[in-house]
Parts: structure tokens; C-alpha cells; sequence
């Protein structure tokens, strides 16, 4: 069962879509067993449906799969009301504790099961926002950006920048952008962050994505591999694109992460009964 949210932060609407766990097939669990919480963070001007539906059918997927999935659009994305250049990368932050807030919030859902999944930009707000909220036990890295400002102006192209500096706002794809967003984005650098978070990772990213490099996943593991605690896991897509447009493609980036999340269920639910 699928059911449209909307989600108050300060003065706007988020527009979300939460989805309910389905007990998979041949799976006997107990009677009002609380459901592990996964949170979809969107890209650079992206939206909870996903560039060809890709946010859609991982969150129908990982329902099915007994997930409570809730994917959400950014202010100023979507649905949502706002507008999206005029912050920058702290509001999105806030507004993923604000989402973190609301579903945790939803009955039977597991608080010691949350994960983050971060496509693109969306992957750089994920690890900010798991370092500085320890709700956050797993995160999952779809082609993230790494050098926040770099990388968007390497999208947006430079003279949207410098028109912005100049006038005090700057059109890209009909969203306007202000000198503070860009900002936002130097002031923040996900690689040097990551090492703060201690939960378990999964970073996958295509070889032939011409936005972001395929390097980063390498580099994110690297990153991940000098905490004193936490797994980090990793898988590359041979020549998938940035958004997985494919149907082979996506379907591959949708299996590795249900398999990985299922990993990671079998664990919790090992250590839950040990503790007993």
C-alpha cells in the first residue's frame, strides 16, 4: 500500500510518498513485528519519482521486500512547495531530519533499522545528515557527489555561477539559484565527513557515468575503510549511466541493494536474538 504525505518543515510543504511493508512470501513474522525504515533522498533538481521512475520501483521493490520506504521531494522539488536554490545544502539536511522525524514517528516501524539512500547530491546530504544524526544506522550511496560545488558546476556549467554572484540569482532548468546555494556548497565536503559516521555502507556507482566519476566510489571506500568501526561494501555497475536509466541497469542497482539491506536485517535480527 502505497499513501501521499505531505510534511511540514518551518513554512513548507514536502511533498513525500510513504510505503508500506508487504510480509514477503514464505516469510513468517511475528504478529505486529516493526519494520525496518529506509528514506530516499533525491538528487540535484530530482524529485521523489526518480529520473525513469528509479525511485518508484526501488521503493515498491523494497516494500515488497517488508521495508517501509518514504521518498520525499526537496522544497522547491516536485510537488513540494519552496524554492530550491534559495538555501542550499543545510536546509536539505534539516529537511531530511524533519522526514527522519515524521517516519519514525509511523507505527511499527524498527528505529534501530534506518537507512538513508542518497542518489547523486542526495548521496552527499545523506552522509552529512547520518553524521550528525545518529537515527541513522545504514546509509547507501547511489553515484554520489563528492565535491559538492565542483561537481554541480561541472553540471550547471560555470556562468550560471557567475551570473548568480553578479545579480543575486541565476537560471538553470527553470529553478532559480542564489550566490548563498553555491555557498552552501563549498562549505561542505562530504569525503572528509564520512569518516564520522560508524553505521555499515554500501557505495554503487555506473562506469559510465559522465556526471559524477566512478572514481568517488572508490575514494567513499577508502574513506569508510579508515573507521574504526562499520562496514563498507561496494559495487560497480559496468557502463551504467548516472540515473541507471537501463532496465538491465537498474535492475542490477535495485537487486544489489535489496540484497545488501536483507544482509543487514539478518544481522540486526542475529544480534537482536543473541541479546535475548
Amino acid at each position: 500500500m502505497e499513501r501521499a504525505i505531505t510534511i511540514r518543515h518551518g513554512q513548507e510543504e514536502l511533498t513525500a510518498s510513504l510505503h508500506y511493508p508487504v510480509q514477503p512470501e514464505g516469510e513468517n513474522g511475528r504478529c505486529g513485528e516493526r519494520a525496518p525504515l529506509i528514506v530516499i533522498c533525491h538528487g540535484f533538481v530530482g524529485s521523489r519519482v526518480g529520473v525513469d521512475r528509479l525511485f518508484v520501483k526501488t521503493a515498491r521493490e523494497l516494500a515488497g521486500e517488508g521495508y517501509m520506504v518514504l521518498r520525499f521531494d526537496y522544497a522547491g522539488c516536485g510537488e513540494s512547495s519552496g524554492t530550491y536554490g534559495k538555501e542550499g545544502l543545510e536546509s536539505m539536511i534539516a529537511q531530511t531530519k524533519a522526514v527522519l522525524d515524521y517516519a519514525l514517528e509511523c507505527g511499527n516501524v524498527d528505529p534501530s533499522q534506518v537507512t538513508l539512500i542518497g542518489h547523486s547530491l542526495g548521496g552527499a546530504v545523506a552522509i552529512l545528515t547520518a553524521v550528525r544524526d545518529r537515527r541513522v544506522k545504514n546509509l547507501i550511496l547511489w553515484s554520489a557527489v563528492g565535491y559538492p560545488l565542483n561537481d554541480i558546476l561541472k553540471i550547471t556549467g560555470r556562468e550560471v555561477y557567475d551570473h548568480a554572484v553578479k545579480t543575486g540569482s541565476s537560471d538553470y532548468l527553470g529553478f532559480e539559484f542564489t550566490p548563498a546555494f553555491f555557498d552552501s556548497l563549498g562549505t561542505y565536503q562530504p569525503f572528509q565527513e564520512a569518516v564520522k559516521f560508524s553505521g555499515n555502507v554500501l557505495v554503487i556507482h555506473g562506469t559510465s557515468d559522465e556526471s559524477i566519476p566512478v572514481d568517488y566510489a572508490f575514494l567513499y571506500q577508502k574513506v569508510f575503510w579508515m573507521r574504526s568501526e562499520g562496514r563498507c561494501d561496494k559495487e560497480i555497475i559496468f557502463q551504467a549511466n548516472h540515473t541507471y536509466s537501463s532496465g538491465p541497469h537498474c535492475g542490477q542497482l535495485i537487486h544489489r541493494t535489496k540484497e545488501w539491506l536483507n544482509e543487514q536485517k539478518t544481522l540486526q535480527q542475529d544480534w537482536q536474538h543473541w541479546m535475548i
